[in-house]
């Protein structure tokens, strides 16, 4: 568009630029603004804008125009003015074209320059000093976009939580090395949807996909001066736009385009979306960040400042800054974002990042904070899978077991429990068993189920389950920052201190922990979360906060070099099944711990290596082996059709000891016998029949499984 543009009134709602066929409507919201100014730009090369357009419409705080002839692909953002006031709060700067919260697609990426900033870098007062240099060559720039995707019969699997697995991932380095995947295609939104990856993750057996962050990011600074990117992403800039970084194609249109064809490929297999989400901060950090989008519209409004002195940041998420939930807006963007996703995108749920920052009305964490409220009242997005992450940097953060129903969790007590018992640890016996029960402490008393708790061992922040196993120390060098970097929680895994010393004994040591930690998770009554490349043994060399790292470091190898590598992964497609396939291993209410048969078994029991019924005092001991007896008969829950749901009942012993233990098998009811279905001492055992009463040789640090059968053991 060369000649002046004819400018109509427009509408305040929806907010961002909305393509109607015949024109586009724009819409920002910013109440403390003085003036706002729409800028066009005619490419992404452009130094300044070819039409700067000021907005003579304001409704509500709302500033509007409609202009005919505009259609999509056309690339704009704004300049908004008022007071440069840090201590009050306001950091208007004219000077810098902003990126427009409600941004569908990107069509140019941030360019680090100092004009990225609104206050002098080298003045001697900091950011109280405006920064009048002109930004328009280097700012992102958002592009209008034609919405239209034929989705044909595509619509929302809603596999029911019980029936669900995990598998979190990252778009690029899941399929970045994958040799089957055409080289383009390799690390995008197109090569997730590939045939190669789809059968293995029906291989696999897994039932969804939690995509890290996926919303548009910025690197920070700071990175990119080292040469290095934030791989992770959560550094989010935009709520609405899917990073067509990960795109084979990268024009905003395609990028978007083949978002929606990844979604509606998967779907057809019957693999659901999670998108991990990332509201409780931006990627303008602190009083010292750059001024891209909502620190220039309204700084007041959006952002949670500190009540002593509105120059500072709130900061409950370690990254600078905490979105402003107390303000109506700021919900409303948050809300519009779900629903966008679910409406035009058809993803299937949301992991919410640090999600305690969003409970937080004032201070502390409210459970029952206007966020949740309206997530809950919302007669879409309460429909969908929504997962937390219970837990913040602020005081009061950790709220592990604490959201609402409706809420699911990642369970960091469970991951922690897991290690510490297989660790071998003392005093978690009887945690490990509560855990593997799905949590009932946790998620009980407020009217959840089991499936409330998100199981997991590993995921992208920490060790790998190779790496858990292999370091005991993490080794960040390749991050630049000295190894201080990264969680120092669970380390120390010392698995060759007790027992083994020769380097094959250790190395098989370190696998059967994998196994033990593996079929864990696929024991645990909830849902269990796979880290995406465990099953292939990835390993980043001990880097437990690998967010930098978008190289062979952090990107999935997929060709396996020897026999552990491939006995694991043929190991885990046998637990998983072996999960999808016994309905006690995911029963929807907890377990009571009574004979509701009267058949002298009750639905959970616990036994000592005797091979008798653990008391109240057992559990006191140190205890290190010990067995546990679900049983198939009692689950009093009806299938889809009204059926009662029966299965195998479930003898599964542990023992985390460093010396091999002699464990009889427990006598439950005549006429019947004892069945190995696994041994985690080997990768893949021979099927096995027992007696009851009989021993069972229950070597080191192993993890056995037995079905009850009809008749006496077989031949």
């Amino acid at each position: 568009m060369t000649n002046d543009p004819e400018i109509w009134p427009g509408k305040p709602y929806p907010l961002g630029a909305t393509w109607d066929g015949n024109g586009v409507n724009f819409a920002i919201f910013s109440e403390n603004a003085e003036k706002v100014a729409l800028c066009l730009f005619e490419s992404s090369e452009a130094s300044n804008e070819a039409h700067r357009i000021p907005l003579k419409e304001r409704t509500h705080w709302i500033w509007h125009c409609y202009i005919p002839g505009l259609k999509p692909g056309q690339l704009y953002g704004y300049r908004v003015y008022g007071r440069y006031a840090p201590k009050e709060g306001h950091r208007f700067n004219g000077h810098k074209v902003l990126l427009d919260p409600y941004a569908k697609v990107i069509g140019r990426r941030v360019d680090w320059r100092d004009e990225m900033f609104g206050y002098k870098l080298d003045g001697a007062r900091k950011d109280l000093t405006m920064d009048r240099r002109d930004n328009a060559a280097y700012a992102p720039l958002a592009a209008v976009i034609n919405p239209e995707f034929d989705w044909g019969c595509d619509k929302r699997l809603r596999i029911p939580w019980h029936e669900t697995i995990i598998y979190e991932l990252h778009v690029k380095g899941f399929s970045k090395l994958h040799p089957q995947i055409p080289e383009h295609l390799r690390g995008t939104y197109a090569g997730l949807a590939s045939d190669p990856v789809l059968r293995h993750f029906k291989d696999l057996g897994v039932t969804a996909v939690e995509l890290m962050p996926v919303h548009h990011h910025v690197n920070e600074k700071h990175l990119s001066d080292k040469g290095m990117t934030n791989y992770w992403g959560y550094n989010t800039l935009s709520y609405f736009a899917p990073d067509v970084g990960y795109a084979a194609d990268r024009t905003p249109q395609g990028g978007i385009q083949e978002f929606k064809g990844m979604v509606k490929i998967l779907h057809a297999a019957g693999i659901e979306v999670i998108l991990d989400v990332v509201y409780n901060h931006t990627a303008e950090g602190n009083q010292l960040g750059p001024t891209l989008s909502f620190r220039g519209i309204d700084n007041l409004c959006y952002y949670r400042l500190s009540d002593k002195n509105k120059r500072y940041y709130e900061d409950f998420t370690g990254c600078g800054n905490s979105q402003n939930m107390r303000h109506p807006r700021v919900l409303q963007l948050i809300m519009d974002s779900l629903r966008y996703w679910i409406l035009e995108m058809h993803v299937d749920g949301f992991r919410f990042d640090l999600a305690s920052t969003l409970a937080r009305e004032l201070f502390a964490v409210d459970k029952l904070g206007g966020f949740f409220d309206i997530i809950h009242q919302d007669p879409v997005i309460s429909q969908v899978k929504l997962i937390a992450e219970p837990w913040d940097v602020g005081e009061g953060g950790y709220q592990v077991g604490n959201f609402p129903p409706g809420w699911t969790e990642w369970n960091g007590k469970y991951r922690d429990c897991v290690r510490g018992f297989w660790k071998g640890d003392g005093g978690t016996a009887s945690e490990f068993a509560t855990r593997l029960c799905g949590s009932s402490d946790l998620y009980e008393d407020d009217g959840r189920h089991p499936y409330a708790s998100i199981n997991f061992v590993t995921c992208h922040d920490g060790f790998t389950l190779q790496d858990l196993v292999t370091f005991n120390d993490k080794h960040n060098e390749a991050n630049l920052e000295e190894n201080k970097d990264g969680d120092n929680n669970n380390l120390s895994w010392n698995c060759g201190v007790e027992g083994p010393t020769e380097k094959a004994d250790i190395l098989e040591l370190r696998e059967r922990q994998k196994r033990n930690m593996f079929v864990t998770l696929f024991l645990s009554q909830g849902v269990p979360m796979i880290s995406g490349g465990d099953e292939l043994s990835r390993s980043q060399q001990g880097n437990n906060n690998a967010y930098c790292q978008d190289n062979e470091l952090s990107w999935h190898h997929w060709n396996l070099w020897n026999d552990h590598q491939r006995n694991f992964l043929e190991f885990a497609k046998k637990v998983i099944h072996m999960h999808k396939n016994q309905p006690v291993l995911k029963r929807r209410k907890f377990f009571r711990g009574k004979d509701s048969l009267g058949k002298g078994i009750k639905d959970a029991m616990w036994f000592e290596p005797s091979g008798i019924e653990m008391t109240g005092d057992a559990w006191q001991h140190y205890v290190r082996c010990f067995g546990g007896l679900f049983s198939g008969d009692h689950i009093d829950e009806q299938d889809e059709q009204g059926k009662q749901i029966h299965g195998d009942t479930l003898l599964v012993l542990m023992n985390a000891h460093h010396k091999g233990i002699d464990f009889t098998l427990p006598k439950i009811e005549a006429k019947c016998s004892w069945k190995l279905v696994l041994d985690t001492f080997e990768s893949n055992p021979a099927e096995r029949y027992y007696q009851q009463a009989e021993l069972y040789k229950l070597r080191d640090r192993s993890l056995a499984v037995f079905s009850k059968e009809k008749g006496a053991p077989r031949a």
